[in-house]
């Protein structure tokens, strides 16, 4: 062996390999290599922030034969991520094999296809320190705050619980939005809609109540509504203006890491988690019939709109060959970057425009296929021409019969359409921007023709609150107030909502649970600056400094820490004795030995019962979670239980007399029809009756169909 290249997955290993060669032996570590020790703070605060790290547990094996591949090889060169964390591996990974920092070689590929790989290779650059600092930085200031405010909110609040840097702002972002959707206070509002006709066509259209002879009026009730339609009672409507023009519509820029997870959120249902998983493998390479393992897109994780002209001329031969010259913009189209951005790595796109989504498709899974062609038709529809409509607005005056009296009284209405002239971009990639007000295609209409009404109507509205973060608005927020970076929105959202229990999903918006309000507000209270959204983006441009070696990293800490240790010695202080108890920890189970009302306690083995009374009264009682069904066997209660892996199944309170166990959830409030048992929701969609010898089944309600059933009953 001559030359040892080590990056982090077997997928790009396995990728870089066929570009390579037979003198390269390429071998993966399998992502982080070393971190902080995971028991314990590991950063000595007395001496500089010193930390401690070791080697992550079950990579010893790894890190043995590494050693002994890099004593073999003549050159090593570190090929990991081209970020923060990748930086940090490569030079976790020189330390641990024994290289030489200033000496070992340091290749970064945006994307992995041949000609990158060899210009990689070709052009080798060492460990970059700042970037490796900027990354210590930030591990070390969220385990500072994870480990020293952590067990302030446990002893507090509840056993086990802990608090994050960044996740706790995303938290509060939710708390706050849940907060106004409580406060928020509805008003009332009307409008008036007309349908009508043109004497050239059949097509109905709606026009909207705009206002009357004074200008513009704002309908705030009912009686105020009956008052025009009064006056439009047998109404004339007659054209007033046409007023026609033109409007371009400019395709949205390539993905960024924050847009692709937004997107993918909206049009395809996926997690950030999840879009960035198989935007991984996308990137890392896949095998390609008829081509072999190849890199399908660039690197995900960036905030930077540039492209490289290679693969802007390399699109524009595709759009010329698919579409014809005039789909290509007069001059070439570069989207500007906003303020504060790394421009390290290009925008996300297809590594090579050819490689359709339909020419792969057979080579990848559907979840590939769905994010690859949204990453590549999004790509080549930023480089095509713009989108041409021809608008058309259409001011209608309807004069009634008590304005009939006076030329000069009139209710005005007004409607705006277009048609699409050339549609450009549109012809490949819809962003579905279009003004909802529109009514698409209009009738042809001239000024002083008569209209004919076909319905007229007033319409009660209310004001709406404003609408609970979802995944793709979160992300949205989060980089809007500069909170967090694009490689950490999915970490981000993942941990506050799968292993924290202070957010829950409920369909795909996001509700803080009671615990995640309490955390919140004691440490909104107490820790002002560690849920500030300003402070928390102030950190991160700190740490943007640390990377460009702006800033000294020690420094960094220090200025965080020394205020952050004398607030926490406060809080303890002012907090001492006090316990905040949740509604959701207090139930109705006395104590038998000393009759308080039991409450729920988390301890190292998950929920069980306590008496409010320790250490009076030491009395405890395993937690049982009640479905409300009932056993299709014995009769019993059937309750959730949890497996040593925390998956949840149901059972029944009997056991061990009986047995009857079933991962199918209970349908609340539920009979079956046939023999009155409870019913169970299993995997498929199907309804489900479990007793014996009944075989009752059905599928499962569509959430559309649900929703207006429940809708009907509360009407009822």
């Amino acid at each position: 062996m001559s030359k040892l290249v080590i990056v982090e997955s077997p997928a790009k290993a396995k990728t870089i390999k066929k570009y390579l060669g037979g003198d390269y032996e390429v071998k993966a570590s399998m992502g982080h290599v070393r971190d902080l020790y995971p028991s314990k703070l590991s950063v000595d605060v007395k001496n500089n922030f010193a930390p401690k790290y070791t080697v992550i547990k079950g990579k010893e094996k790894l890190i043995t034969e590494l050693t002994a591949d890099a004593k073999k090889a003549d050159e090593v060169y570190l090929a990991t991520d081209p970020d923060r964390e990748g930086e940090a591996i490569s030079w976790h990974l020189a330390t641990l094999l024994g290289l030489d920092i200033d000496r070992t070689k340091r290749v970064k590929f945006n994307e992995i296809n041949k000609n990158s790989v060899q210009n990689g290779m070709a052009h080798p650059s060492k460990i970059d320190m700042d970037i490796v600092n900027a990354q210590q930085a930030r591990r070390i200031l969220d385990r500072l705050v994870g480990y020293r405010l952590s067990p302030f909110i446990s002893q507090k609040i509840r056993r086990g619980l802990s608090a994050g840097r960044v996740q706790s702002v995303a938290v509060r972002l939710i708390v706050d939005r849940e907060e106004e959707i409580n406060a928020f206070v509805p008003e009332e509002y009307w409008s008036i809609e007309a349908r009508l006709s043109a004497p050239s066509s059949r097509k109905i259209f709606k026009a909207a109540f705009v206002g009357d002879e004074t200008g513009k009026v704002e309908l705030k009730n009912q009686e105020q509504t009956d008052g025009y339609l009064k006056r439009l009672e047998n109404a004339v409507y007659t054209v007033a203006n046409v007023k026609k023009g033109t409007r371009k519509k400019q395709p949205q820029p390539p993905f960024i890491t924050s847009t692709l997870q937004q997107e993918a959120s909206r049009r395809l249902g996926f997690t950030a988690q999840k879009t960035m998983r198989i935007a991984q493998e996308l990137y890392e390479g896949v095998e390609v019939q008829g081509i072999g393992s190849v890199g399908l897109i660039t690197y995900m994780r960036t905030d930077s709109l540039r492209i490289s002209e290679e693969a802007r001329a390399e699109g524009n031969d595709f759009i010329r060959a698919e579409y014809g010259e005039k789909y290509l913009p007069e001059k070439p189209r570069y989207f500007k970057v906003r303020a504060g951005a790394q421009d390290g790595h290009e925008a996300i796109r297809p590594a090579a425009p050819s490689l359709t989504p339909e020419r792969v498709k057979s080579s990848l899974t559907i979840e590939q296929y769905k994010i690859y062609s949204l990453i590549w038709k999004r790509f080549i529809a930023s480089l095509m021409a713009n989108c041409v409509q021809d608008t058309v607005k259409v001011d209608i005056h309807a004069i009634g019969e008590e304005d009939g009296l006076s030329n000069e009284k009139y209710c005005q209405f007004a409607v705006s359409g277009y048609t699409v002239r050339f549609d450009g971009y549109t012809v490949l990639y819809d962003d579905g921007a279009d003004n909802e007000e529109d009514a698409g295609a209009l009738p042809a209409m001239e000024n002083g023709q008569t209209l004919k009404c076909r319905d007229l109507k007033g319409l009660q509205h209310f004001t709406q609150p404003p609408a609970r973060y979802t995944e793709a608005s979160l992300i949205k927020k989060l980089e809007e107030t500069g909170v967090g970076r694009p490689s950490t929105y999915a970490s981000i959202i993942s941990t506050i909502v799968s292993r924290r229990g202070y957010v829950v999903r409920e369909n795909k918006s996001l509700k803080p649970t009671e615990l995640g309000t309490a955390v919140t507000n004691l440490l909104k209270a107490k820790f002002p600056k560690i849920v500030n959204t300003k402070f928390t983006a102030g950190m991160e441009n700190n740490l943007d400094e640390v990377e460009n070696g702006e800033l000294d990293y020690i420094q960094m800490l220090h200025d965080f820490y020394d205020d952050f240790d004398v607030t926490l010695q406060k809080a303890k202080e002012s907090m001492q004795g006090v316990k905040i108890e949740l509604e959701e920890d207090k139930t109705d189970i006395p104590c038998e030995k000393c009759g308080r009302l039991m409450v729920v306690k988390v301890g190292r083995y998950g929920k069980f019962l306590a008496c409010p009374g320790y250490p009076e009264c030491k009395n405890t009682k395993p937690y049982v979670e009640q479905t409300g069904a009932k056993c299709p066997q014995c009769g019993g209660d059937v309750i959730a239980k949890k497996t040593k892996k925390g998956y949840t199944f149901y059972g029944c309170s009997n056991y061990p007399d009986c047995h009857f166990m079933t991962w199918d959830a209970p349908v609340k409030d539920s009979q079956c029809p046939r023999c009155g048992s409870s019913l169970f929701k299993a995997r498929g969609g199907m309804i489900k009756c479990h007793k014996e010898g009944c075989g009752y089944e059905e599928k499962a309600p569509s959430r559309r169909k649900k929703k207006e059933e429940n809708q009907e009953s509360d009407e009822s």
